[in-house]
């Protein structure tokens, strides 16, 4: 068996819970193969400090952990610059936020090639390697240029947009010839894979081979569709333990006369917030049985606040928030609980559970794994309703969520109050549909078709 080489932009100890369902799922095969996981340490060199000699290596059982140290100057350029600066806004369609001018670009190219040359001196012959996101597009590329001739794929978990808007990005074409340096590319969601064909056709001239092989720049690569989903067991688990217990049995006692509604989302522009609570005006404003009745708690969590874009959107945000409690709070009712932190994960299943209404409503994402862990933590006796913008990647699979488009209040208030109003037979058969359907597509099928996929590609 081919060892596993998983390379991404910060690392975690898979045997710690904390570190996220995809960090099990990845150990799960990491530890079968004795693999090695590389990628930044999380540390900031600053200017006179000796710099560390990496990578960096430590045991986590079977697993090698390996990590390397970024420069301030690296740092702010390949990861606050290029890949949060350019990359995330134009990738979720908002190129009025990405900052082209600032040069970043040496820096990111930089970085891939420190991490290439890093990577090689830990490299066996046989192994599989799989990079991660949109940091580390040209690791491929750099690793060939080192003489790497492994099988290496590649997984972007945000949204690929479409030609005309990636094309915005000065040397596109440099970055898209780096996917080719893959033998795997997978994305989120057949639109991502559509996209990705309908550039490489119309801008690179590649020829078609097949459903899924494309040859541009004199090499050929995959491209297929791998939705990511959750470890619904493990969810499960975790919303029977004792912390999610109490935090359902208090939200249940303190609301035990409202209609709850659930917004559980990363501060950031493209979750669609500000248009949520919007939405919920428009339902207390025109459905007004819903006043002194629903409820929603938004949670958003803090993310990149030094940046302009993140405090424009918590200013606006906050100031939203505070107009909908004065207009239509009461003093035994206050319509909006906006939470401003990060909330423990055990806790988050319970919230999910108490909830009547979950809200996920990007404005756009590559899966959103948030509308799946709803879907885990309902009772299935008397489940919730999932309110989906139909521009999250998860639409594709879950058809029987109420999907809405999320520049719409109105509409996304219409398919509030259907979800208020939904009779517990229709509420029962769509969870039920839903919860088989990412039970099936779970993360543990994700990891083993990508892997799969890969140890076949290029035969």
């Amino acid at each position: 068996m081919s060892r596993l080489v998983v390379v991404s932009n910060r690392v975690a100890d898979p045997r710690k819970s904390a570190a996220g369902g995809l960090a099990v799922a990845l150990g799960e095969a990491l530890n079968d193969t004795g693999g090695l996981w590389f990628g930044w340490s999380g540390k900031i060199v600053e200017p006179g400090q000796p710099e560390g000699r990496g990578p960096q290596l430590q045991r986590a059982g079977r697993v090698t952990l390996a990590t390397v140290d970024l420069s301030r100057e690296d740092h702010d350029s390949y990861y606050l610059g290029y890949s949060n600066g350019v990359l995330w806004p134009v990738f979720h369609y908002r190129l009025d936020l990405a900052d082209f001018d600032a040069g970043y670009i040496a820096g990111y190219r930089r970085v891939n090639r420190l991490f290439a040359g890093k990577l090689m001196s830990l490299l066996q012959p046989d192994d599989l390697i799989w990079v991660h996101d949109y940091h580390l597009i040209p690791l491929a590329a750099e690793l060939r240029a080192m003489g790497c001739t492994q099988r290496i794929g590649f997984f972007l978990h945000i949204p690929l947009p479409p030609p005309q808007i990636l094309a915005a990005i000065p040397q596109h074409e440099w970055l898209i010839r780096a996917l080719f340096a893959y033998d795997l590319v997978g994305f989120q969601s057949t639109i991502d894979v559509q996209h990705f064909s309908r550039y490489v056709r119309n801008e690179a001239d590649a020829q078609v081979l097949g459903e899924d092989r494309y040859r541009a720049f004199g090499r050929t690569t995959m491209a297929q569709a791998f939705p990511i989903g959750i470890d619904v067991d493990e969810f499960m688990r975790l919303a029977h333990a004792r912390e999610a217990c109490e935090t359902y049995d208090t939200m249940r006692e303190q609301y035990s006369r409202r209609r709850l509604l659930i917004g559980v989302d990363r501060l950031d522009y493209s979750k669609g917030i500000p248009h949520r609570v919007r939405a919920f005006r428009e339902l207390l404003q025109h459905y007004p049985e819903n006043r002194h009745s629903a409820t929603l708690i938004q949670i958003a969590s803090p993310t990149r606040e030094s940046v302009d874009a993140y405090a424009d959107i918590r200013q606006e945000l906050e100031g939203l928030c505070g107009a909908i409690n004065g207009d239509f709070g009461d003093l035994d009712w206050m319509p909006v609980r906006y939470i401003h932190r990060t909330v423990a994960r055990k806790r988050i299943p319970g919230l999910c559970r108490a909830a009547d209404v979950g809200l996920v409503t990007p404005l756009r994402d590559g899966m959103n794994l948030v509308a799946k862990e709803y879907i885990a933590a309902q009772n299935p006796d008397d489940p919730g309703v999932l309110v989906l913008s139909r521009f999250a990647g998860a639409a594709e699979q879950l058809k029987e969520a109420l999907l809405v488009n999320p520049y719409d209040v109105h509409g996304t208030a219409q398919a509030v109050q259907q979800a208020l109003r939904m009779p517990l037979e229709e509420r029962q058969r769509r969870h039920q549909a839903l919860l088989a359907r990412i039970r099936e597509h779970d993360v543990h099928w994700w990891r083993r078709r990508f892997l799969d996929t890969l140890a076949q590609a290029g035969d």
